[in-house]
């Protein structure tokens, strides 16, 4: 039996998940204040990485450690809206989902900051 939410496949169906993916990111910048901030980091930090005097093993690094944080940031945040929707209760799992969650981009920023100073401290930039 065929699943009534299944897409079709092919190109309907990739352009399909772009458009919905779209409304994600559209949705994550109008409600997730951590979001919008994290963005307006990464607008900076990213083009900021391909000027330094850093191998390009370093730029790949530094790049994908900021888009990391981004992308553990929109799982948080679905996570967050997925339990607010089931209930509004304060209960003790719900609690433990989000803080979790919350834990997973705590570490996704230290993440970040660890690699982008690995990867100045082994280029030296940081020591001129």
């Amino acid at each position: 039996m065929e699943h009534p939410h299944k897409h079709r496949p092919g190109i309907t169906h990739a352009w399909r998940a772009v458009h919905i993916a779209m409304q994600g990111l559209r949705a994550a910048w109008q409600h997730e204040d951590a979001f919008r901030q994290e963005v307006i980091v990464a607008v900076i930090l990213i083009p900021f990485a391909f000027f330094l005097p850093v191998d390009t093993l370093g730029k790949v690094m530094m790049v994908s450690s900021i888009l990391l944080l981004l992308i553990v940031e929109l799982l948080n945040s679905a996570l967050e809206a997925a339990v607010d929707y089931t209930s509004l209760e304060h209960h003790p799992l719900a609690k433990r989902a989000k803080d979790i969650a919350s834990a997973a981009v705590f570490f996704s920023i230290v993440n970040a900051v660890v690699v982008w100073g690995m990867v100045l401290l082994a280029s030296d930039v940081l020591n001129k």
